[in-house]
């Protein structure tokens, strides 16, 4: 049986480079790298050795750049099929024009996916799809997550196709809306229905429709937001890592000050679940002075989960973890009395901290009547990460489990309609 011949194009384009060896690829990568502003962008041989295979993977966007830089050919000219969709090889209708400036240049003879019968697609459809994108990002905050998650994605489908048909402008703007899609079922996947998991891979997805845009906020959100699922599991260092790399994608943005101050929420957020508790509130505090000084850029319109009150809720959550509870109980109640009426979710997260710290501090009604108000809200809106908190409190309150406020709160927390709810979800 004959052996699979495998990537012979990129083989071709390497050896044609100059560069006799695979580990001679990998040691260039790792060379070029720093030169074209990327850090810690490196590839071994292993790596260069799958790619050369009869499937190879899809490089990661800033590795797939330098190979772009070093071997001077699109990265599906060298082989690689990208994740949202094949393409054939073959000649391009020359009545299929560049939507952007309506000549046919290189860029716009995309090879066109087999059994396409029309042109590329208008520059309108790359705007329709991304107004659907932002209808989504709306949805998120008063749809139930479960409902829309299966629409989000099938919308991500529908712009994978779309990308293999579009070029020029109208590809870069559905690849960064297609990278939001993905970055918003990445969120569902992980802070509401608690998929970790499956949030990574969704979440890769969204940094690769990045890369393609060419979007490095957008690249520096979605590694972000990676960092959360080792950062939740208490492995410190690889959170740490993913956020590093994210401060690097910001640099290039510009990014404003309040993206800044997110960087250093979510890491606080990471550094307090591994322990480091000192480390979080320095971090918090540095935020803080960030969004005080302010910038001229403003935020992604995107970028619509975090503001200074979501930076004092992270900030109380991490004086309650350090015990630090009458400063955590002002915190928390200054960031409920100024949160949007439309913040349902964090909400239920605030009230939750709220009733942690009034069971550390040995109070059980007061608990109870933060979590019950927790409860209702999530009767509204559901958010797993506010009954995370609702159940944490009931755990500490176990020393008054036969007092009437806990067995009350034991009513509505295991009432029919929550349980069958949380089930579901």
């Amino acid at each position: 049986m004959s052996r699979a011949p495998g990537n012979v194009r990129l083989k071709s384009a390497r050896v044609a480079a100059g560069f006799a060896s695979q580990q001679a690829l990998a040691d260039a990568i790792g060379r070029s790298a720093p030169k074209l502003g990327m850090r810690g962008v490196t590839a071994g041989v292993r790596q260069v050795r799958r790619w050369e295979s009869a499937a190879p993977p899809w490089p990661h966007p800033d590795v797939g750049r330098v190979l772009v830089h070093l071997l001077r050919q699109p990265l599906e000219e060298l082989g690689f099929t990208p994740p949202w969709g094949q393409s054939e090889n073959r000649p391009p209708d020359p009545m299929c024009l560049d939507p952007v400036n309506g000549t046919t240049t290189a860029a716009a003879l995309t090879p066109v996916p087999s059994g396409t019968t029309s042109c590329l697609k208008p520059v309108r459809v790359g705007q329709d799809f991304a107004d659907v994108t932002r209808a989504h990002r709306r949805l998120y905050w008063s749809v139930a997550p479960a409902t829309l998650h299966p629409a989000v994605l099938g919308h991500a489908r529908l712009g994978c196709a779309l990308l293999s048909e579009t070029v020029g402008g109208s590809r870069a703007v559905i690849a960064a809306a297609l990278a939001e899609s993905y970055l918003l079922a990445g969120r569902i996947e992980f802070f509401d229905l608690r998929q970790a998991d499956r949030a990574g891979e969704t979440l890769l997805r969204a940094l690769q429709a990045a890369g393609e845009a060419d979007d490095s906020l957008l690249g520096s959100a979605v590694l972000a937001h990676t960092a959360f699922i080792p950062g939740w599991a208490g492995r410190r260092d690889d959170a740490v890592e993913r956020l590093v790399a994210a401060r690097a994608y910001a640099r290039r943005g510009p990014a404003s000050a309040e993206f800044w101050a997110w960087l250093d929420a979510v890491e606080a957020e990471c550094q307090t679940r591994c322990g480091n508790l000192r480390t979080a509130l320095h971090l918090i505090r540095h935020g803080e002075d960030v969004l005080a000084n302010g910038s001229e850029g403003a935020s992604p319109p995107w970028m619509d989960w975090f503001d200074a009150t979501r930076l004092a809720a992270f900030k109380g959550n991490t004086q309650l973890k350090a015990g630090h509870l009458p400063q955590a109980r002002e915190t928390l109640q200054s960031a409920l009395d100024q949160l949007p009426a439309e913040s349902g979710k964090q909400r239920t997260v605030i009230l939750g901290d709220l009733a942690a710290v009034e069971a550390a501090a040995g109070d059980p009604e007061k608990a109870c009547a933060y979590a019950c108000q927790a409860l209702e809200q999530l009767g509204t809106t559901w958010y797993a990460t506010g009954m995370d908190r609702v159940r944490d409190v009931r755990r500490s309150l176990a020393a008054w489990q036969h007092e009437p406020c806990v067995r009350d709160l034991d009513d509505r927390l295991y009432s029919w309609g929550t349980t069958v709810s949380a089930l579901r979800r």
